[in-house]
């Protein structure tokens, strides 16, 4: 496979809907197939007219394509650890056209740990160089957080050791799983490791242990919110602007948080008065804008709303999912339709435990 191929390239015309995409592509798929096979000025006539294609549909998507065997090329669409952007990914290889010498997939899928190593800023990364251990958290015992010790760590190159680990991981589990069966992730040297070290290879059937008891834990688990209680906070912040929070408290004691780890903050910028808040009408369009979201995203579908704050020409509204992909879909149509009167963006993390919510029960 290639080298990972960020889509900021030189600038073309961009694409506007995954179907032209692929229209373009189909148009041109014999060329890079040409191309991809002989591997003869591949960045030049394929990746660099890729990029800007894919740049049109969706920022912080990438690629990677090579021959997945003599007669068939591989491309390979992912978002690199942007959680956002893997509903985005799935979509756009679901709507792809079937081609004879193509093979589209997404997500970096997972490869035989016996036929792969990876060498980076001078280091090899194998099943030969890391291990690893868990740390049990008796008040979050969900929580899967893991160490990973690498043989040859060095401090000084720990980002660059860092992200040889995310990449090993990435093609040892497969990205999807690397992104959602893992909470937290922390790699070390030999001489820092505190717990028991496991081989690498026993990874799999660990996750797949400890996702089995999660889901036999919290299957069929819902909440319903028609009877919350919602309490308004008010602050100020270091530069002399005044906060606004509507939080829904009684979900905050909520037993089984784990359940819908997801969390998605929606955030909003609008013109705001010299307090910083809005003005009446946009008042009025925020409010409209929040109650869509949660007439689509109900609670007994898995999306609980947890609340908002207005500060300093924001607003952000807080969901906690059970899954992040309609989430993710709906916000985007949602950006679009808004567009002209404020600006829409999201992120979406994981906090099984909604730990980012705990400054609302003090």
């Amino acid at each position: 496979m290639s080298i990972l191929k960020n889509i900021f390239a030189k600038k073309e015309k961009p694409i506007q809907t995954i179907e032209e995409f692929w229209q373009w592509f189909a148009e041109n798929e014999q060329a890079f197939f040409k191309v991809v096979k002989e591997r003869d000025a591949i960045e030049e006539q394929f990746f660099d007219r890729l990029a800007p294609k894919l740049q049109g549909l969706k920022e912080g998507v990438f690629f990677l394509s090579g021959m997945s065997n003599e007669h068939t090329a591989e491309l390979i669409f992912t978002p690199d650890g942007i959680i956002k952007n893997v509903a985005f990914v799935e979509d756009l290889v679901q709507a792809a056209p079937a081609l004879t010498n193509w093979k589209f997939t997404a997500l970096k899928p997972a490869v035989d740990i016996n036929q792969f190593n990876i060498r980076m800023n001078n280091y090899e990364f194998s099943k030969e160089k890391i291990s690893f251990y868990a740390i049990e958290h008796p008040n979050y015992p969900d929580e899967v957080d893991l160490v990973f010790v690498y043989e040859d760590f060095a401090e000084s190159d720990r980002s660059a050791i860092t992200n040889g680990i995310y990449i090993f991981l990435d093609n040892f589990i497969g990205e999807l799983n690397a992104i959602t069966s893992i909470d937290n992730l922390r790699v070390v040297g030999p001489n820092e490791a505190e717990g028991e070290l496991i081989p690498i290879l026993k990874l799999k059937d660990y996750l797949v242990w400890r996702e089995k008891e999660f889901i036999e834990k919290y299957e069929g688990t819902r909440y319903n919110t028609a009877n919350d209680s919602y309490v308004g906070l008010e602050a100020t912040l270091e530069n002399g602007m005044p906060l606004i929070a509507l939080i829904n408290r009684t979900i905050l004691d909520w037993d089984a948080k784990a359940s819908h780890p997801w969390i998605v903050r929606v955030e909003i910028a609008y013109q705001a008065n010299e307090n910083g808040f809005p003005d009446q009408d946009t008042y009025q369009l925020l409010n409209e804008f929040e109650d869509e979201l949660i007439e689509i995203l109900p609670d007994e579908k898995g999306y609980l709303n947890l609340g908002r704050e207005t500060v300093d020409g924001n607003r952000d509204i807080f969901f906690a999912c059970k899954d992040f992909r309609t989430a993710a879909r709906v916000l985007e149509q949602k950006k679009k339709k808004y567009q002209e009167n404020f600006t829409v963006g999201y992120a979406i993390y994981k906090d099984k435990y909604w730990q980012s919510f705990e400054r609302y029960k003090r």
